[in-house]
Order: C-alpha cells, then structure tokens, then sequence
C-alpha cells in the first residue's frame, strides 16, 4: 500500500514546494499569460499543470469540484 501512495504524495508535495518557492521569490503571478487574472481559472490551470487531480485542485483553491473540471474541460470550438 505504501508503494501505491509514495508518488501521489510525492507530487503534491512537489506542489507544495513550488508554490512556496513562487511566493518566497516574490512571483504573484500563477499563471504564465500576461493577461488579467479572473478568478481561480489560472490556479485551476496552473495545479492541473503540476499533475493533480481535480478534487485535489478543489481542496487547494476552494472552489466546488465541478467548477474545477469545467475549468479544465477544453473550450469548444464553433
């Protein structure tokens, strides 16, 4: 069971450290646009780019599950 969770945890970890090594470096910045940032769709973007999963992404930036994965759901195109 330990081998199961050893890289789960070691990826939020990995998380965890960039986050705070963005906030020590003064970097306020998330995502990587130069656009305006509008609500938690950066963040959402920004976590989900580090490997985490949605629940998980929730949890960090306090929004519901369903609002993360929309965000995450690829745009359609008309």
């Amino acid at each position: 069971m330990t081998d199961e969770l050893g890289p789960e945890i070691s990826k939020k970890l990995n998380v965890l450290i960039a986050l705070s090594l963005k906030h020590l470096s003064g970097d306020k910045e998330i995502g990587s646009s130069g656009k305006r940032k509008q609500g938690a769709g950066e963040q959402v973007r920004y976590l989900s780019s580090m490997g985490l999963d949605p629940k998980d992404i929730a949890d960090i930036v306090g929004s519901p599950i369903t609002s993360v994965r929309t965000l995450l759901t690829p745009q359609r195109k008309k």
